[in-house]
């Protein structure tokens, strides 16, 4: 019997190549769309050093339909997409929001419109935490209202999931499953992939590893006023791999036909809660390393607190995050010494 066949976009990025990796333990074949906007075609070599197999490689935009039509003409047996090709940093949203509605929505709409057409019309989205804006009540849970986003980054993540609940209401043969992300960190325990952005950090976890290296003079904690018991930021981190192996249980229940909807919705976090002082002490602990760090003013489009209630994805999907936040971290710095040599 063939393997099942998936298409990953944004596949080498930093949640794509994770997934990459847990896809191709688990049995699947993976095609890769991917191009190379925040990533570089060593994240291919890093999964083929794991998994001992080299995914095929398609360097393509999605805004450029022709190309997605090819890769489905070229791979005809492939049995569901998972979709992380978007623009993601927030504060860059802010300075870019054209960019990051042009690009995450045309990316989507190309996609599901070929899926429609070529009649392969089961996928997972990689969706955020950021839908839910400044929620009311905590954890989160997937029965929060959708609230106004603080940043045009988490406003193409709601307007991505109407448009997929539309498109689900519309055809009833098409099929999503929607991952809302807390805060991904971490790297691969091999230190083959981990998070490498390009230019300045836009998140905590590399700012901190890239602080402690000697890359950036300080990090700077962006408001220590917010009504929190340390006056920082309160996120839900979660470890990439535990993250990553939710969406290879997300394309099992959709291939194998078990979801109760054709359009499923899931929060994935740790659901705790930890303050952006409590990942600088737990980094300094596991290191061993004291961090330079300095108070600066609250930054536009950062929610004081949002962690989730992940009772949902544990009970429907069997699936719960298990990795500790310090292992988390100890991974992170890990990755950070070895591509820095």
């Amino acid at each position: 019997m063939s393997k099942q066949k998936i298409l990953v976009t944004g596949g080498l990025g930093y949640i794509g190549s994770h997934t990459v990796v847990e896809l191709i333990n688990a049995g699947f074949e993976v095609v890769v769309m991917d191009n190379l906007y925040n990533s570089g075609m060593e994240v291919l070599d890093g999964i083929e050093s794991i998994t001992g197999v080299r995914p095929v490689f398609l360097k393509e935009d999605l805004r450029n339909t022709a190309a997605i039509e090819a890769c489905f003409d070229a791979h005809p047996d492939r049995q569901a997409a998972i979709h992380f090709a978007a623009y993601k940093a927030v504060g860059e949203s802010h300075e870019k929001p054209l960019d990051y509605y042009e690009n995450n929505l045309t990316s989507l709409t190309n996609l599901m419109r070929v899926m429609s057409e070529k009649d392969r019309k089961s996928l997972v989205f990689s969706s955020s935490c950021t839908v839910y804006g400044d929620p009311d009540k905590l954890p989160v849970t997937e029965k929060a209202p959708f609230k106004p986003a603080m940043s045009p980054y988490g406003n193409t993540k709601r307007i991505a999931e109407e448009i997929m609940q539309d498109v689900c209401r519309a055809d009833e043969a098409f099929n999503a499953i929607s991952l809302r992300y807390f805060n991904p960190i971490g790297a691969h325990p091999s230190g083959e992939i981990g998070e490498m952005p390009q230019g300045i950090p836009n998140n905590l976890m590399p700012f901190i590893t890239q602080t402690a290296f000697g890359i950036r003079d300080e990090l700077k904690i962006f408001g220590d006023d917010y009504d929190t018991p340390d006056g920082t930021c309160i996120r839900d981190y979660i470890h990439v791999v535990d993250l990553a192996k939710a969406h290879v249980i997300a394309v099992q229940r959709m291939v194998k036909g078990e979801q109760d909807k054709n359009y499923e919705y899931f929060n994935l976090g740790t659901g705790k809660g930890v303050s952006v002082l409590d990942m600088v002490n737990s980094f300094e602990r596991v290191s061993g390393k004291k961090l330079n760090y300095s108070i600066a003013d609250r930054r536009a489009g950062d929610v004081p607190v949002v962690y989730a209630d992940t009772t949902k994805a544990n009970k429907v999907l069997g699936w719960t995050a298990k990795s500790s936040l310090d292992d988390t971290i100890r991974s992170a710095w890990e990755w950070e010494k070895k591509v820095r040599g």
